[in-house]
């Protein structure tokens, strides 16, 4: 499967936090991706793009905190992530890009 450009859209970038390395340790990834992305597209992406068996599609919204921006309250934007499960003997080192 080749990479198409709307694979580029539906997967941001990789979140790398404390809590996505103790799911790395399990063989998943997580990345951020486009809101209206669904389970299948998502799946479809990763394996285009880094040429990998994936398992499972895991997605959770991160509702936008309420920050103040120069005095007055503002809402940051939803965010999307997705869990992915790779198959056994899969990887993806996210520390070095695409």
């Amino acid at each position: 499967m080749s990479a198409k450009p709307e694979h580029y859209e539906v997967i941001r970038k990789p979140v790398i936090t404390e809590k996505a390395t103790m799911a790395s340790e399990h063989g998943a990834v997580v990345f951020q991706v486009d809101i209206a992305a669904n389970k299948p597209q998502i799946k479809e992406a990763v394996e285009a793009l880094f040429g990998v068996k994936v398992k499972a599609v895991n997605t959770v919204v991160t509702k936008g905190k309420v920050k103040r921006f120069r005095g007055r309250p503002g809402v940051r934007n939803d965010v999307k992530k997705a869990y992915v499960t790779l198959e056994e003997g899969n990887t993806i080192d996210v520390t070095t890009g695409l």
